[in-house]
């Protein structure tokens, strides 16, 4: 009788800067969308957990709010759930922004790695943007900073040199059960997805002021006749003025909002979709714990 070989697991947590691409990579890797994507810096506010199957393995990625320095609460919560992930994990991913170079917030990030009994791999990514010339200064500059187990170029965006990245990730896992269905792909509820969903269209079509003062709220997830659901939610603001923005010109911004993320939605659910959006303030709800929590950020936590 044929032996069976051995199956791998583990669990990969992914950090770096905001914006350097670690949702992009997550969503890259899993093959759909479960991690929203943005320009605006700190997009991820949960550690997101996305789940790749092989027939010998099982990666789960762990993708982080950007490490930066607080301004509020939730500042706060984001910066400790990211840091909190580096030491009950089997490897860790470093990434940084080729285009960017090196920065201040890299070196917070080194420094924290200096106490930690992991593998770091440094991942460079957004390789698509810049002359191969850079890439060697950028390899040769990080070699010095500190002793990663494999400096690895990659574009997320791209798809360049992931593979390698995902065999030479499995190749160093330990072995392991398999610790999710192998057709699941993320640890969250469908209600926070969806809500992840709206919040993403918020940060594309709303200017600068608005991003980091949205949450969204899931209220009802009801199944209707001829397999349509009904989702309806609010998206909280921090002031009268955003939600004006949000709202837009006779409705129209809230519109477009509600119809991106309606699409987004039912691929996600695989059915037709009636989406209702209602706008509310909540004032400066990032600096109080009932609306926090209210929100979906654990008081523990921050």
């Amino acid at each position: 009788m044929e032996q069976q070989d051995s199956f791998k697991s583990g669990f990969i947590t992914i950090i770096g800067r905001p914006n350097v691409g670690k949702s992009t990579f997550l969503n890259r890797v899993i093959g759909q969308k479960i991690a929203i994507m943005s320009d605006k810096a700190q997009t991820t506010r949960n550690t997101i957990q996305g789940v790749l199957t092989e027939k010998d393995a099982q990666m789960i990625f762990i993708d982080t709010p950007g490490i930066h320095k607080p301004k509020h609460k939730l500042g706060d919560f984001m910066v400790k759930l990211a840091e909190n992930t580096l030491n009950e994990v089997d490897a860790i991913l470093f990434m940084v922004n080729a285009k960017e170079g090196y920065g201040r917030g890299d070196q917070y990030i080194i420094d924290r790695l200096a106490n930690i009994n992991r593998p770091v791999y440094l991942i460079i990514n957004k390789i698509d943007q810049i002359h191969p010339d850079q890439l060697f200064e950028l390899i040769a500059f990080y070699k010095d900073k500190y002793a990663f187990q494999e400096i690895i170029p990659i574009s997320a965006l791209e798809g360049n040199n992931v593979a390698h990245l995902l065999t030479v990730l499995k190749s160093q896992l330990p072995e392991g059960p398999q610790y999710y269905p192998a057709d699941q792909v993320t640890d969250h509820p469908e209600r926070f997805i969806i809500s992840e969903l709206i919040r993403e269209k918020v940060l594309q079509e709303t200017r600068e002021e608005i991003p980091h003062s949205v949450a969204v709220v899931i209220d009802k997830i009801e199944k209707r006749e001829a397999e349509k659901v009904l989702v309806q939610a609010s998206i909280i603001v921090e002031r009268k003025s955003q939600k004006g923005i949000v709202i837009g010109k006779q409705g129209a911004m809230l519109k477009k909002v509600g119809s991106q993320a309606r699409r987004d939605i039912e691929r996600l659910l695989g059915t037709k979709v009636f989406l209702e959006l209602w706008v509310k303030v909540q004032k400066d709800w990032r600096n109080r714990d009932r609306y926090l929590h209210e929100f979906g950020f654990n008081k523990e936590d921050y």
